[in-house]
């Protein structure tokens, strides 16, 4: 499985925000958002919202370093209007970081906060935090999920990688992930080549796309597997198969976190 092109990132972001604004329009913004329980809908979008504004504006700006919050404008939502209001904030942010990102193109030199210093970050990086905010979401209204293959299976690489830099970044959750001679393998079963084996060193883990007989294996739909690699449900749930060290999983789920 490999990265998707640039503009097919700044397509994602576009339609998985789309798709959030539709499920928000009929849904009560007051609940609760049992995989992010700090916030209600409505908080959750905003969060989704601010994101998007924050990312356009570092790529707008050409920044060097990290933009403070209060620097941003409009990103607590609108003052009022309901549900409606609230869908077509979302799309114009949505929408005007989308213009930032293609104007700029994937290579152009701006601050992240990860492993590369470059806008196809803020492409990819907006592309899953909408479409794994959006599952939040449909978790929270009790709707239906589904999202396309490509996407589903680079939000588990990103995730993947984003461990890892936390584990250099010395992350105390994340510097646990280490111990010889364990391996955790993903192995969607409806897409080809959806498969990853991590490998536990001594210094840390190693990730590659692989089939291979591991220590423990958690099999399904990719979806699926894609919402319990990213914790939004367990690993038995959605026709999920675990094989092995029970154990093992759950060590990597309780660690593999950033921030």
């Amino acid at each position: 499985m490999t990265l998707l092109a640039h503009v097919r990132y700044c397509d994602e972001i576009l339609v998985q925000t789309d798709l959030l604004g539709a499920l928000v329009k009929d849904a009560d913004l007051t609940g609760r958002v049992p995989t992010c329980p700090d916030w209600n809908l409505r908080e959750l979008v905003v969060h989704v919202g601010g994101a998007h504004r924050w990312a356009g504006e570092i790529i707008r700006r050409r920044a060097a370093d990290a933009i403070p919050d209060d620097q941003v404008p409009d990103t607590s939502g609108p003052a009022g209007g309901g549900a409606d209001a609230l869908a077509e904030w979302l799309a114009a942010g949505a929408a005007a970081t989308v213009d930032a990102l293609r104007e700029a193109g994937p290579d152009t030199e701006v601050w992240t906060w990860g492993w590369e210093r470059r806008t196809a970050f803020w492409a990819r990086r907006m592309a899953h935090e909408t479409a794994v905010h959006r599952a939040d979401a449909a978790l929270a209204a009790g709707t239906a999920y589904e999202v396309a293959p490509g996407l589903a299976a680079d939000t588990i690489t990103e995730w993947l990688q984003i461990v890892a830099f936390a584990q250099t970044q010395g992350d105390p959750e994340a510097a646990e992930l280490r111990g010889g001679g364990r391996s955790l393998h993903l192995h969607a079963t409806d897409v080809p080549g959806a498969e990853w084996l991590i490998e536990f060193g001594e210094d840390g883990f190693t990730w590659r796309h692989a089939h291979g007989k591991a220590t423990v294996a958690l099999r399904g739909p990719l979806t699926e597997l894609m919402l319990a690699f990213n914790r939004r449900q367990k690993p038995d749930e959605g026709g999920l198969e675990v094989l092995g060290d029970r154990g093992l999983l759950d060590f990597w789920l309780e660690r593999s976190s950033f921030g």
